[in-house]
């Protein structure tokens, strides 16, 4: 796999030009997904704890549960890269198999997912981290031209 050919696709796929804001993402996703994705912070779960963020998939809907920190721009990567792993289809269908004795109350690719997350040499791993930093760019460029624009207009 090429991961830069791979990223500059999925950008592209996303339609969204080269700035945008975090909720266009996030309705970009969601009409791609044909699903409702909810975000939520989960307070009582620190960095510390091993655990940054972590993509839940039900029947119903997308949910990105991620740990507080006291950076805003650490939290929106940790829920980047989830959103990158949704945007280039990792853990699609059958993409993730995981034994069906081990948590059988999960999901499989939920199981999967949370089981392989230590594992951040793999290519989706690095995948998502780059295209998390490729959308995390699209978003400050947005935020800088909103500002730019402020301070030439007011």
């Amino acid at each position: 796999m090429n991961t830069e050919q791979t990223v500059s696709a999925a950008v592209a796929g996303l339609q969204l030009g080269s700035t945008f804001t975090l909720d266009d993402l996030l309705h970009a996703i969601q009409n791609r997904r044909h699903r409702r994705l909810r975000v939520v912070e989960l307070a009582d779960l620190d960095t510390h704890d091993g655990i940054c963020a972590v993509w839940f998939v039900t029947d119903t809907e997308d949910l990105v549960l991620h740990a507080r920190s006291d950076s805003a721009l650490h939290r929106q990567q940790f829920v980047l890269h989830e959103f990158a792993h949704m945007i280039l289809g990792h853990c699609d269908g059958d993409d993730c198999p995981a034994e069906d004795v081990l948590l059988p109350n999960i999901p499989p690719y939920t199981r999967a997912r949370l089981l392989t997350r230590q594992d951040i040499d793999c290519e989706t791993e690095i995948a998502a981290e780059s295209l998390a930093d490729r959308l995390a760019a699209g978003i400050r460029g947005s935020v800088f031209a909103e500002s730019a624009y402020s301070e030439v207009f007011g």
